[in-house]
């Protein structure tokens, strides 16, 4: 009986193939780089033109002149500096909604993952349900609540919506299974230790990893919340910088033609408008990474 030995693959073609693999992988990360960065170029390159100039140089690049100061100093001075205020609004919402989110995150996630309640399967089943259904699709029973009340065009109508991240509740309890041991918890009982002051001294430094996430995730998303507000808010004062920047966009298309259709101020705010987002990412970064690499250990 003769045996089958196995074909023995050459070298040369295997190490081909890895070079194959290697540049479809640089050429696939090259074109999302592109994608990514493309926009933030063009926002860049067109801050710095005069309206004139918009129009006059190629897109992706600079034009005759440098007006990016005279385009800031018009941002904050254009409608009696509504854009500050819009700035300080936005601030002010995604603080509180970003932070006010992870609170109740981080209490709902370690509640799910660690206590046992009547009706806890179906609670959790129902956030997983929640979790499926587009975030616009929730704005108009939004509206409908914060009409019945008497919130509408407060803070509040944008702020309390905004505490609500079944996503940041899920993830909390998803890591907050693995990274907080029962035994840890029973010691600390065991210690003296109430309920609060686990959750503050044990509990809390074991979920920061989990918690930066759900902050980044929280602050990004109440930043760039445009539909909610746009629908809570008529008073140009309390607009947020999305919804104050979408109505300059429609007067300077309203008004194309005219001697000042806006758009430049409308490319310089959105430039300006991104930088606070960058120095956030920048500065829970490394809890971030951290995390990861902490979670890749275990």
């Amino acid at each position: 009986m003769s045996t089958v030995l196995p074909r023995r693959r050459r070298p040369g073609r295997v190490a081909a193939k890895a070079a194959t693999g290697r540049t479809l992988s640089y050429a696939v990360m090259a074109l999302m780089l592109a994608y990514y960065l493309l926009p933030i170029w063009w926002l860049v390159a067109n801050s710095t033109k005069s309206n004139l100039d918009l129009y006059d140089s190629p897109a992706l690049w600079f034009g005759g002149e440098n007006a990016f100061f005279g385009n800031i100093a018009d941002v904050f001075t254009e409608d009696g500096g509504a854009f500050g205020f819009w700035l300080l609004n936005t601030v002010f919402y995604t603080v509180a909604s970003g932070f006010g989110s992870l609170i109740v995150s981080t209490v709902a996630g370690y509640a799910f993952a660690k206590y046992d309640f009547p009706g806890k399967r179906l609670a959790f089943a129902a956030l997983l349900g929640v979790l499926m259904v587009p975030a616009t699709a929730l704005v108009i029973p939004q509206f409908l609540v914060m009409t019945e009340l008497h919130l509408i065009n407060t803070p509040w109508a944008v702020i309390i919506p905004g505490l609500l991240n079944p996503f940041g509740v899920y993830l909390i309890r998803i890591y907050a299974q693995d990274a907080v041991s029962d035994e840890l918890l029973e010691a600390s009982r065991l210690d003296g230790a109430g309920e609060i002051r686990a959750f503050r001294s044990v509990v809390l430094p074991l979920l920061r990893p989990a918690m930066a996430t759900v902050l980044i995730f929280s602050l990004v998303g109440a930043w760039n919340n445009y539909f909610l507000p746009l629908l809570m808010l008529s008073d140009s004062r309390l607009f947020p910088i999305t919804v104050g920047l979408g109505d300059w966009y429609a007067r300077a298309e309203a008004t194309a033609g005219a001697s000042t259709p806006l758009y430049n101020l409308v490319i310089t705010g959105s430039l300006i408008a991104i930088v606070p987002l960058v120095v956030s990412f920048v500065v829970l970064q490394r809890h971030w990474t951290g995390g990861l690499a902490m979670g890749s250990l275990k």
